[in-house]
């Protein structure tokens, strides 16, 4: 049965950077594409990030096997370790800060459980 995770991640983007591409390159890895039939083959899962100076912090909640979550958290690292993700208007580049699992909110329960269900 599936399980709610988090993790966090901090990224710098390229100046005029799309916000949206770390999160579309980490569909990509889980998924293999942005538009995917759902559910999610692999996880389940929601990207959301917060602009703060230079800096982007990127909040992922995903659902998966306990069996599978260090391979959803590998792939995950890896897409926003690569630096880049294509965008409908390009390529967006960025460096990786930091990237780091972390627990599930109280406020995200609700959303974690949808995610399991899903």
């Amino acid at each position: 049965m599936r399980e709610a995770f988090a993790h966090d991640a901090v990224v710098v983007l390229e100046d005029g950077g799309d916000e949206c591409a770390p999160g579309a390159a980490i569909t990509v890895a889980l998924c293999g594409s942005v538009a995917h039939e759902q559910p999610c083959p692999l996880a389940p899962h929601h990207t959301r990030c917060h602009r703060t100076g230079g800096e982007l912090a990127l909040r992922i909640l995903f659902a998966a096997e306990p069996a599978d979550e260090p391979r959803v958290r590998r792939l995950l690292e890896d897409a926003l370790a690569r630096g880049w993700g294509d965008t409908p208007d390009g390529r967006t580049c960025w460096d990786l800060v930091d990237s780091l699992p972390s627990s599930v909110e109280a406020e995200e329960e609700s959303h974690a459980r949808r995610l399991v269900r899903s």
